[in-house]
């Protein structure tokens, strides 16, 4: 819903600090590998029970991943390379943060389980829309695109690295959510196929 709904809203605060990774001469690719990295370092940190550290720094890389399609239209280099990095950078930054939060919580087998599942469900959500826009169909929407996902899990377990024992109806949340996202996304593009 974000990246539908919300990027010409968010767009003036991203603007400014492309501008600036612009003058620094930072490339939209580099932006993207730089996000990958912290957010790999975070899920280690997270692995490592620095869980609060590691959702600050996981954020930080998310952020930067943000910046990627912005500072690319500012320098006039958008191509698909980019795109299929992007998209790339996505996936294995969403795989470390939930292998690093599935170390985090190995000795809570259901919370475990719970990981697996909403890893799952959040490689399913990118691919549905795939395997739409592939036959030349609508594949976006649904409650769950990746910045919810991302802020849902990042918020969540922040909380519980303050303290709050809230991980297991923050996971219950997460794979309901983006579960039924699969659903509307399967859903939309079933109609849209022709008999």
């Amino acid at each position: 819903m974000i990246d539908m709904k919300g990027r010409k809203r968010v767009a003036p605060f991203l603007e400014p600090i492309a501008a600036v990774l612009a003058k620094v001469g930072l490339t939209p690719a580099a932006v993207t590998i730089i996000g990958l990295l912290l957010t790999f370092v975070g899920a280690g940190l997270i692995a490592g029970d620095a869980v609060l550290a590691g959702v600050l720094t996981v954020s930080v890389g998310v952020t930067l991943d943000a910046l990627d399609g912005p500072l690319a239209r500012r320098l006039g280099t958008v191509s698909d390379r980019g795109a299929f990095l992007d998209t790339m950078s996505d996936r294995f930054g969403e795989i470390a943060m939930w292998v690093g939060l599935s170390v985090y919580l190995r000795a809570e087998q259901r919370l475990l389980i719970l990981c697996v599942v909403a890893l799952a469900f959040s490689l399913l959500v990118p691919y549905v829309r795939s395997k739409a826009e592939l036959a030349g169909l609508e594949g976006r929407g649904g409650w769950m695109g990746r910045a919810e996902r991302m802020i849902l899990i990042l918020l969540g377990t922040g909380l519980v690295g303050i303290g709050l024992p809230i991980m297991e109806p923050v996971l219950w949340v997460f794979v309901v959510l983006t579960g039924f996202t699969v659903f509307q996304r399967i859903r939309r593009t079933w109609q849209q196929l022709d008999a």
